[in-house]
C-alpha cells in the first residue's frame, strides 16, 4: 500500500533570521506574499498558529475572531490553499510564563483553556478539524515546581474541555522532550498517545511527529512514526533534520542524515500514510546566513528531497530485501540500501 502525499508548511517557516544571539537579518515578507509562494513551491496546505490566522486575537471578542478567520478562509480559497491545522500559541502570553494548562495559577489555567477554545473557533472558520498542541511551556526548570501527577491530570482536563467544546475536533499532540523548558511533560509520542486514554474520546486524540523532536529525545524518527502508525494515531508529521542533541534546529529535511530521512519516507509510504487525508508537513527554517532572494530554498529542497527519497524507496526490490532478511545477511542489506542511495 503506497502513501498519498501532499505538502504543507507554516508561515513561520519563512522568517527574518532572528535568533537568541542576534536580530533580524532579512526584511519581513507580508503574510499575503507568503501565501503567494505556496503553490509556486508545490505546497497545497498551510499550518496555522491561532495568531497567524488572527494576529490581534487578544484584542477581539470571540465573534470578531470568527469573523476575521472567516475572511481569511476566503483568501485561502482564492489562493487554492487548505488549512491543515490550528495550534494555540500560548507560550508568548504573559499568563503562560509558567505554562498554560499546568500553570500553578488557576486564572492562568483558565486563560489557557479559553484561548484553546478560540483556536477551535478559528479552525472551524478555516474548515479544519485538526488542533495541534505543542505543549511548549508545560513542564519545569526544576522538578519540585510542579507535581507531575497533577500536571498530567491538568493537561488531560484541558484536552477534555476542548473535546467537549466541539465534538468534531481532533487533537494532535506534538511531543517534545525539552526546549523551551528543561523538562517537558508528554515528551514522546508514546506519552502523547497515552494521554488520549485520560479523556472520554481517545479516538479523537492522536499525534504529530516531528523529526527533530524525536531526535532530541534520542529516538529514531521512523520508529516513532511506525509506533504511531501501528496505533492508527499518526495524523500529521513535521519533517526536518537535526544535527545531534542540540537545540531544535529545523534543518532542511534529509540535510544531515539522508538515510535516516529515507527510512521516514519509507515507513510512511509502505503503510499508506496520506490515504486518509494526512499531510506531509515541513517544519524547516531558513539558515540565518541565507541572503534575501534565495531564502525559500529550504522549503523547495525539503519537498524535492522527500520526493527523491520516495523515488529511491519505491525502486528498491522488496523481494530481494525479504530474501536478505530471511538469509540474515544484514551486511548485504546494508550495502544494498546504501548503493541504491548513492546511485540515486
Amino acid at each position: 500500500m503506497q502513501g498519498t502525499f501532499r505538502f504543507s508548511f507554516g508561515p513561520w517557516n519563512i522568517h527574518e533570521g532572528a535568533d537568541p544571539f542576534g536580530p533580524e537579518v532579512r526584511r519581513t515578507i507580508p503574510f499575503n506574499q507568503k501565501l503567494e509562494q505556496y503553490k509556486k513551491l508545490g505546497f497545497d496546505g498551510i499550518q496555522f498558529h491561532d495568531d497567524d490566522a488572527v494576529p490581534n486575537l487578544a484584542e477581539l471578542s470571540p465573534a470578531e475572531i470568527v469573523k476575521a478567520a472567516s475572511e481569511l478562509k476566503k483568501v485561502l480559497d482564492d489562493h487554492g490553499l487548505v488549512a491543515e491545522f490550528v495550534a494555540p500559541r500560548m507560550w508568548f502570553a504573559p499568563q503562560t510564563i509558567d505554562g498554560g494548562y499546568t500553570n500553578n495559577c488557576p486564572k492562568c489555567r483558565e486563560y489557557a483553556i479559553e484561548r484553546s477554545k478560540r483556536a477551535i473557533d478559528i479552525a472551524n472558520a478555516l474548515g479544519t478539524r485538526n488542533i495541534v498542541l505543542w505543549l511548549a511551556r508545560e513542564g519545569t526548570y526544576i522538578r519540585e515546581a510542579k507535581d507531575p501527577v497533577v500536571a498530567t491530570e491538568r493537561i488531560a482536563a484541558a484536552m477534555q474541555a476542548m473535546l467537549d467544546y466541539d465534538p468534531n475536533i481532533r487533537i494532535m499532540i506534538e511531543s517534545k522532550p525539552n526546549e523551551p523548558v528543561d523538562h517537558a511533560y508528554i515528551p514522546t509520542i508514546g506519552h502523547a498517545i497515552a494521554m488520549g486514554l485520560l479523556t472520554n474520546a481517545p479516538d479523537r486524540v492522536g499525534c504529530l511527529i516531528e523529526t527533530a523532536h524525536a531526535l532530541l529525545a534520542n529516538l529514531c524518527p521512523s520508529d516513532e512514526m511506525g509506533f504511531a502508525l501501528a496505533h492508527k494515531k499518526l495524523w500529521s508529521v513535521h519533517l526536518n533534520d537535526q544535527n545531534g542533541l542540540k537545540f531544535d534546529q529545523d534543518q532542511t529535511f534529509g540535510a544531515v542524515d539522508p538515510r535516516r530521512a529515507l527510512n521516514q519516507v519509507r515507513v510512511l509510504d509502505k503503510h499508506g500514510y496520506g490515504s486518509n487525508g494526512e499531510w506531509i508537513g515541513l517544519d524547516v527554517k531558513v539558515m540565518r546566513t541565507q541572503k534575501e532572494g534565495v531564502d525559500l530554498k529550504h522549503l523547495e529542497y525539503s519537498r524535492k528531497i522527500f520526493l527523491k527519497l520516495l523515488e529511491i524507496s519505491r525502486s528498491l526490490d522488496d523481494s530481494q530485501i525479504d530474501q536478505l532478511i530471511a538469509d540474515r545477511d544484514y551486511e548485504e542489506l546494508n550495502f544494498y540500501i546504501l548503493n541504491a542511495m548513492l546511485k540515486g
